[in-house]
């Protein structure tokens, strides 16, 4: 098993995605990266924490690999906008991979310089940083999406970004 933390924007489109994928043992949405210790959701958005809000992605890596991961993790954000994704703005929501070990770290980068020359046409500004502690988020916001399908969020943000992933990575879900 191996443990990634990614960011790419707000949490719950980003749980969604990776709940989906063959191999992938468990995700749960929390916040890393910054300078208070057990922040809350309320403190986290206000954008002076310095945490990004992430999922914990623990993984079989012998069903998939560390570079399947990091395929859908750049197919699911623009990871070329500083400190937004979509109408999300401000570092909690910052394109961010923390690593937790060197091979994934030289993997992250290798990956983020192929990314910028084969699909994306301004820099990519995604974070490539050792993991920190990590922190759970509340309880109301784990597996977010299968809770609240029918929340306008989940309805105008996240369910077109699922359909898009279960469209181009149908041999990769569960």
């Amino acid at each position: 098993m191996e443990t990634v933390y990614l960011g790419a924007g707000c949490f719950w489109c980003v749980e969604a995605i990776f709940q989906n994928l063959k191999g992938v043992i468990s995700v749960s949405s929390g916040y890393m990266g910054g300078h208070i210790k057990n922040p809350a959701y309320r403190e986290v958005c206000n954008g002076t924490t310095g945490h990004a809000e992430v999922i914990e992605v623990i993984f079989d890596s012998a069903i998939i690999d560390f570079d399947k991961i990091l395929e859908v993790f750049w197919a699911s954000h623009d990871p070329t906008t500083l400190n937004r994704q979509g109408a999300d703005t401000g570092t909690q929501y910052r394109s961010v991979i923390f690593y937790t070990t060197e091979l994934q770290k030289n993997k992250a980068e290798a990956s983020k310089s192929d990314m910028a020359i084969q699909i994306w046409s301004n820099p990519i500004v995604t974070e490539i940083t050792s993991a920190s502690v990590y922190y759970k988020a509340e309880a109301y916001h784990q597996n977010y999406f299968n809770n609240n399908e029918n929340q306008s969020y989940c309805a105008i943000v996240i369910n077109p970004k699922l359909k898009k992933f279960r469209e181009r990575y149908a041999h990769l879900i569960l």
